[in-house]
């Protein structure tokens, strides 16, 4: 900002130096020619009355004297010829170009008793010079006329002196402005610079200083003040509502417990006929509980206290498809894992394990029977840059179903927090996927649903450790391999992932 701020004060101190000095200059230029042409103009009319007297009595010999001390005293050349343009003196030997007087322009000029008097600016000798032509006396018989040429050398040399002098000031006033201006607009950004850094750290989730108030622009003070306001505002309704998420999440857990273990306790006393009223009830109850305990995870996350930390994304595959195969051999879905190793990635502690439990969730309710569920991870390269000029590697890790699908406006909108879709299955808390995207957005990558060929592709992409790849002992590049039970039971199973038990999302 500060530089910008100088770029336009010296901007406009540029259009007003040239605004005022270019007119004086060129203005000043003029009058140093008119000037000479006038002092010429009167030399060459002084000279011509004389040589008009001497023509006139025929005391021809004194032309030579005239023109010799009047180009002395002027610092030029003065030829005087007669009314026919016969050459009668010349201060100076004539040049090639002079050799015929009378084809001069300003001596045809002066010669043809012309009102007005011949003034050129011509180049002789490779000197710049000014010729005056007059004729000896005005009127309609002209005895002759005297040309007088003079060197414009020393009013071309004031001419660019004055330039010169203007350019210096100019930069003298440049250098002024460059530095008033940079002092100026320090005190301008200091407090703005101040301001972005304190709104990037509030964006950041952390509490920033208060911005000072007592510099800067009157404009910035208010604005400082009004930030800090606002910043202590929305730190303190942000920390109310991750309290309120916490303690009440939190809370709830107990009086859920007690409220299950009472539902269980009256099972045995509840009639035949009320026995899907007492199972809805025990449904919702789960789901009530499962739906808290999401809750406090999103809370944990917002928190944002732990940072990502290389973790195993082969190991967590096969440990969460493992941990999920019985439940898929009772719905009769296949579980399979395919693609490449892909070895470490960062993501938050615990976070790989959470996330595939999530979409396995949602895969699962999803999937007909009879069908599979795909699991498959790779390494793809990805432009990055603003021209595409670079390449980056991440890892994506693919859950693909083969349900009904879901359309792009859901696709979209299924990341909400509490919304599922119209045909999903009842019990689900609409938060599986919400903790998904925060998951994998706290650990540096992105995540997205995809149209697949049959059902929903679940993207999830995060950054790899290493550049190389880190190939899993047993496991099978490029090929699908179904990964076995290993004789784990279902609670064994459970009690390796407690998080989960408690938020078993579904779309």
């Amino acid at each position: 900002m500060t530089r910008r701020l100088v770029l336009s004060y010296v901007t406009v101190a540029v259009v007003v130096l040239l605004c005022l000095e270019i007119p004086l200059g060129y203005l000043y230029a003029r009058a140093e020619r008119e000037r000479l042409e006038g002092q010429v103009e009167h030399s060459a009319e002084v000279v011509g009355a004389l040589a008009d007297e001497a023509i006139r009595d025929g005391q021809l010999d004194r032309l030579d004297l005239l023109a010799a001390e009047s180009a002395e005293q002027f610092g030029g050349r003065v030829v005087i010829v007669d009314g026919e343009g016969a050459l009668l003196s010349s201060s100076h030997p004539l040049r090639t170009e002079e050799a015929q007087p009378a084809a001069l322009p300003e001596i045809q000029a002066a010669l043809r008793g012309q009102a007005h008097i011949g003034i050129r600016t011509s180049v002789i000798g490779g000197v710049k010079s000014l010729s005056v032509g007059v004729p000896t006396r005005p009127g309609a018989t002209v005895r002759g006329a005297v040309r007088i040429t003079i060197a414009t050398t020393g009013v071309e040399a004031r001419i660019h002196r004055l330039w010169l002098s203007l350019a210096a000031v100019g930069l003298v006033v440049l250098a002024v402005v460059m530095g008033v201006g940079f002092v100026l607009a320090r005190w301008i950004s200091r407090p703005v610079d101040a301001l972005e850094q304190a709104t990037r750290h509030l964006a950041d989730g952390t509490l920033p200083a208060p911005a000072s108030t007592t510099t800067g622009p009157m404009e910035l003070r208010r604005l400082a003040d009004t930030f800090n306001r606002t910043a202590a505002r929305l730190q303190h309704l942000i920390a109310a509502q991750h309290s309120f998420a916490g303690h009440a999440s939190h809370q709830l857990k107990t009086p859920l417990a007690a409220l299950r273990l009472r539902l269980e306790i009256l099972e045995a006393d509840v009639p035949a006929n009320a026995r899907g009223t007492l199972a809805a009830a025990l449904t919702e109850t789960d789901r009530l509980g499962r739906m808290v305990e999401t809750l406090l995870a999103m809370a944990r996350i917002e928190e944002g206290s732990d940072l990502p930390v290389p973790a195993d994304l082969d190991a967590a595959v096969e440990d969460r498809v493992r941990m999920w195969q019985p439940l898929a051999g009772q719905r009769r879905v296949q579980l399979a894992v395919t693609g490449d190793p892909v070895g470490q990635v960062y993501a938050l502690p615990g976070a790989l394990e959470q996330i595939l439990d999530n979409l396995l969730a949602n895969a699962m309710n999803a999937a007909p029977e009879g069908s599979t569920i795909t699991v498959k991870t790779h390494r793809v390269r990805v432009e990055t840059g603003a021209r595409g000029d670079r390449h980056d590697t991440v890892v994506e890790l693919h859950i693909i179903d083969q349900g009904p699908g879901m359309s792009e406006a859901q696709r979209l909108r299924a990341f909400d927090r509490f919304w599922r879709a119209p045909d999903a299955v009842k019990g689900g808390t609409g938060l599986g996927l919400a903790l998904v995207q925060q998951l994998t957005e706290a650990s540096g990558g992105h995540v997205e649903l995809r149209a697949a060929a049959a059902g929903v592709d679940a993207v999830v992409s995060l950054a790899p450790v290493a550049a190389t790849e880190r190939l899993s002992a047993g496991s099978m590049s490029g090929h699908e391999r179904v990964v076995p039970m290993a004789g784990a039971t279902g609670q064994e199973s459970a009690s390796r992932a407690p998080e989960f038990r408690q938020a078993r999302p579904e779309r």
